[in-house]
């Protein structure tokens, strides 16, 4: 598979190949992407045979513009349609109830808490807007099917805001997933697996540790990336 992506522009992180492992879809899914970006997720998902429609959000649209181009070179276009819409007007394009899941790598950034980028491409990218995470998360229970999940990656010191902001939109957490750079180092990531209308109950994972003392990946970075102990060197 190829990818299509500007030197100076936004490009994908390992944050979206762990989402795409972490993400519970199946392969019959009708799935949703909320910030698609590059259009890596539904890159990944479909390269691990997850997901039978996707339908991907970005509003940038030199972006969507880019990741349509990107399903086209690899022969996806009537498996993942690009949307050049903002998320909270999914439901124009998307049935509500339809989706089994939605996946999001959303904006790290809160406004007025970091420093703004100068391109506007990269701050769009990494910087919430004003409305936060509200508006994503009200259209997301809004298309999701009774139970249905939603998937996330965000900084692990914010786990506790956003799960109540989840638990807020109905959308339980259930599976969390913190991720640590090193085994020594604190957990800089978590990945949740939010369920509409499902009843409270966590249900902890075992950590993802990046890299070994040696900076080298570990056995489960390794086989998250479908790497043999040969080609990760």
């Amino acid at each position: 598979m190829r990818i299509l992506q500007k030197e100076g522009g936004f490009r994908f992180g390992m944050d979206a190949v762990l989402l795409a492992d972490f993400a519970r879809v199946e392969a019959r899914d009708r799935v949703a992407d909320f910030g698609t970006g590059t259009g890596i997720l539904p890159l990944l998902l479909t390269g691990r045979e997850k997901g039978a429609r996707i339908d991907a959000f970005e509003i940038q649209p030199d972006m969507a513009d880019m990741a349509a181009r990107t399903m086209a070179l690899n022969g996806l276009e009537e498996r993942v349609t690009v949307h050049v819409l903002p998320v909270e007007q999914a439901a124009s394009v998307v049935p509500d109830g339809s989706l089994d899941a939605i996946i999001c790598n959303p904006p790290y950034g809160q406004p007025g808490q970091t420093l703004r980028n100068p391109s506007e491409t990269l701050s769009l990218a990494r910087h919430q807007t004003k409305a936060g995470l509200r508006g994503w998360l009200t259209m997301a229970y809004r298309l999701l099917k009774g139970k249905g999940r939603l998937a996330m990656i965000y900084p692990a010191p914010r786990m506790l805001e956003l799960m109540r902001q989840l638990s807020d939109a109905h959308l339980e957490p259930k599976r969390f997933r913190l991720v640590y750079p090193y085994a020594d180092k604190p957990a800089n990531l978590v990945l949740i697996e939010a369920q509409k209308d499902a009843r409270p109950m966590l249900h902890p994972m075992p950590p993802l540790i990046v890299y070994e003392p040696d900076g080298s990946m570990t056995p489960e970075l390794r086989r998250i990336y479908h790497l043999t102990d040969s080609s990760a060197q």
